[in-house]
């Protein structure tokens, strides 16, 4: 597979800056399942963004490990492709842009806040994609957790239906874009974020204080959720749940037994029995809430608990 021509120097869509020549892209589309066209155009870009969030799940275990988060592609494709691990918004954002990049996209990284600043501001702790096939600029997100499934264009326009959920993609005041998922009669602002393109060096920083500060929700517990066209599978420290459009969520308290069982069939995470036991070893006992700061990443089930 032949890239696009490399940006030129000082571009944030540098291949060198984002060391795209580490890149192994077929074994990448043999990790999510695609066997269909690789042509740079809108099809190919939503073949790609639902395969990924089907394959690689969004997980903040290695910061529970210890082992802590690395945001260069060398190392996340280490991780996500050949490891068959999952990972949180920057390994995942890292790895799909430069996917895409490869293929021919060109692509800008941006990093956005959850939520909506006017009504809680909070730091920019979230990488999304700027791609642009030649024909239309999208904004795509694979690293969210429970955000899109496929990516959006990049314009205002009629709220897009992706399964069971809904978006759209509103402008404020302030110029910067807004991404929001319908939440029963209202609509929740997930994402807010600006055009500006961000460097490796920016999205570094920006992964230091989301793995390594106290008040950051991914070093407090164990994060794992996958989303699909029905439900969204969340497993927050020990607490598992299912959330439906429309119904109540069910959340049951997994048992320190159970707890690498469910990490392999529900996420596809085939821990090694040692791993296991560190992360049962930062959970907290059974009944016992563990605070976390918030984060729409993480928001709670719209529906009434049901345990």
């Amino acid at each position: 597979m032949t890239p696009r021509q490399a940006s030129p120097p000082g571009d944030t869509r540098s291949t060198t800056h984002w060391r795209i020549d580490a890149l192994d892209v077929d074994a990448y589309l043999r990790r999510v399942g695609h066997r269909g066209p690789t042509a740079p155009d809108g099809a190919t870009l939503r073949n790609l963004h639902r395969a990924h969030i089907a394959a690689i799940t969004f997980e903040n275990l290695d910061v529970m490990l210890g082992r802590g988060v690395e945001v260069d592609l060398p190392r996340v494709q280490d991780k996500l492709v050949h490891a068959g691990r999952g990972g949180y918004c920057y390994e995942h954002n890292v790895l799909f842009g430069g996917v895409l990049q490869h293929l021919g996209y060109r692509v800008d990284r941006l990093l956005a806040r959850t939520g909506d600043p006017a009504e809680q501001p909070r730091p920019r702790s979230h990488l999304v994609l700027r791609v642009d096939d030649g024909d239309q600029v999208w904004l795509a997100d694979v690293g969210f957790g429970s955000g899109l499934l496929e990516p959006v264009p990049l314009v205002e326009d009629a709220p897009q239906r992706q399964g069971a959920w809904e978006y759209q993609l509103r402008r404020g005041t302030d110029d910067a874009w807004r991404l929001q998922e319908r939440t029963t009669d209202t609509w929740t602002t997930l994402l807010t974020f600006t055009e500006e393109p961000q460097y490796p060096v920016d999205v570094e920083v920006a992964n230091h204080n989301t793995s390594t500060s106290p008040s950051s929700p991914f070093t407090q517990q164990c994060i794992v959720v996958h989303k699909d066209d029905t439900r969204v599978r969340r497993l927050i420290g020990r607490d598992y749940s299912e959330e439906r459009p429309g119904a109540a969520t069910r959340t049951r308290s997994l048992t320190d037994e159970e707890y690498g069982a469910v990490l392999n069939a529900e996420f596809g995470l085939a821990l090694s029995p040692p791993d296991v036991q560190t992360l049962v070893a930062t959970l907290a006992p059974p009944g016992v809430d563990r605070p976390t700061a918030p984060d729409l990443e993480l928001r709670p089930p719209t529906g009434d608990d049901d345990a």
